[in-house]
């Protein structure tokens, strides 16, 4: 998320927010190390002057000297105050040293977390990838140290199932990994030694490399699950030994990783946490909420499902609508709505999701300036101008969509099995509304957007509440 979004409190030097690895004002003028963390478990350590009041800009090109990272790349890294609780991506003119001071401030607006948890929350300064850089500049990139900063990200990513994938794409990336880490050369006795060394975990997501329980996990046996997924891993890994007459570089394997990430949709998402309400089930089961991650990129926006590692809704920009609401009382939650469309018994209807989540806000703020981004960015290349036109000029394989946002087909990704595919049958939605309140269904006439914000005019009429309305 972007930190912009975030009003932090006024600084004080005797507030109960100050952290006791922050260095005291006496001491912010002189020379002092800086610890910035990376993907991959590895960190650089920088000798800043002026702590107190250094920017993510002049930060920027002190680490940009240090990793080597040439101009040319200069927008592809941000840096992002991270935590367990809460991740912000900065902007060039925020001082890091004074968010981390004020970090209670959003910790509390935007979080659940319990009062332990805040005051026990120390963030860290993480160098990662821009959320509004463009995937297809990145197929530009040439230099190795930058391509290894992306992968690592990316890697870290696929392994902790923040980007859901298929058998096909885990394995493809786990064997990548392997070859990027050992070499291409490896006979199977070396590969499976090295898988066993590692650990499966090091290269197939988490729950994938432990299962997922049940009764056809213990019947089968850990063993016979590992096998299988080395055997896996291992097809795919001769596939890219074979793949050339001669070993790849480096650079290949890193552009071959990035390529098949490239074709998940919400990778380079910045993601942010919610709920939505569970499907009725039964008297007992009312009420009940599902865990959610929501990313949210250039392209649009994207509901995963926390345990099951599964898209639930996947919708770009041409559509949807949007918007938040506040709660009007202490203890209801802000919620962020997404309006789409659907059909009920093959009538065409508007359906709302709702997002329960602290970062409501936050959410639609965002939606918003990436819309507005793509615009921008889309009016440029219509005008022939050196604007970031590659927002809007994805390759064919990696845009599923047609002009209008819709229709667009991904091969195997968009199979009905997939991770990626949503599942819209799955949520509990509100199938039409008036004046913003639910009505009960069914056979609702089509409705035109109740939002403001909107990525397109929408084509269809207003909703006409009528007594033919039945009542479910």
């Amino acid at each position: 998320m972007d930190g912009d979004d975030v009003s932090f409190p006024p600084d004080s030097s005797d507030d109960h927010s100050q952290r006791g690895s922050v260095a005291s004002s006496a001491t912010l003028s002189r020379a002092q190390e800086v610890l910035i963390y990376l993907f991959g478990d590895s960190a650089v350590h920088l000798t800043v002057e002026g702590l107190g009041s250094i920017t993510v800009q002049e930060l920027g090109r002190i680490a940009r000297e240090a990793l080597n990272i040439p101009e040319s790349a200069q927008d592809v890294f941000a840096f992002w105050l991270c935590s367990p609780l809460l991740e912000l991506q900065l902007k060039a003119r925020h001082q890091p040293y004074k968010l981390c001071r004020q970090w209670l401030g959003p910790l509390y607006r935007f979080t659940e977390a319990s009062e332990e948890d805040i005051s026990q929350d120390e963030p860290f300064l993480q160098y990662r990838r821009n959320v509004f850089y463009p995937k297809s500049k990145e197929l530009q990139i040439d230099d190795e140290g930058v391509l290894r900063l992306l992968y690592e990200e990316a890697r870290s990513n696929i392994l902790t199932g923040r980007y859901p994938c298929d058998p096909e794409h885990w394995a493809n990336l786990g064997a990548l990994s392997l070859a990027l880490d050992e070499r291409t050369d490896l006979d199977s006795q070396q590969f499976i030694a090295t898988i066993r060394e590692k650990k499966l975990s090091s290269f197939v997501p988490t729950h994938v490399a432990m299962g997922t329980g049940g009764l056809l996990s213990t019947l089968r046996g850990k063993s016979s699950r590992q096998a299988g997924l080395e055997q896996n891993l291992l097809e795919e890994y001769r596939k890219i030994s074979t793949s050339a007459g001669n070993p790849l570089e480096s650079t290949q394997l890193l552009h071959q990783y990035l390529n098949t990430c490239h074709t998940l949709p919400y990778y380079g998402c910045a993601f942010f946490f919610g709920e939505i309400d569970k499907p009725p089930q039964g008297i007992l089961q009312r009420g009940r909420r599902k865990a959610v991650n929501i990313g949210i990129c250039l392209e649009g926006v994207y509901v995963m499902d926390v345990k099951e590692k599964h898209v639930l809704l996947g919708l770009r920009f041409s559509e949807l609508s949007w918007d938040h609401s506040y709660p009007e009382e202490e203890r209801d939650c802000h919620i962020l709505w997404l309006e789409f469309d659907g059909e009920e018994d093959g009538t065409p209807v508007n359906k709302l999701l709702k997002i329960y989540s602290k970062q409501a806000e936050l959410m639609s703020g965002f939606i918003e300036f990436c819309v507005e981004l793509k615009s921008a960015c889309e009016g440029a290349a219509a005008a022939g101008t050196d604007g970031e036109v590659s927002l809007s000029q994805q390759p064919a394989a990696q845009d599923g969509s047609n002009k209008n946002g819709r229709g667009g087909r991904r091969g195997m990704l968009r199979r009905q099995s997939s991770v990626v595919c949503s599942r819209v049958h799955s949520l509990n939605t509100i199938s039409y509304v008036d004046n913003g309140k639910e009505i009960k269904r069914l056979k609702p006439k089509r409705a035109a957007s109740f939002f403001t914000r909107q990525a397109s005019v929408p084509t269809y009429s207003a909703v006409q509440v009528t007594e033919s309305l039945e009542q479910g």
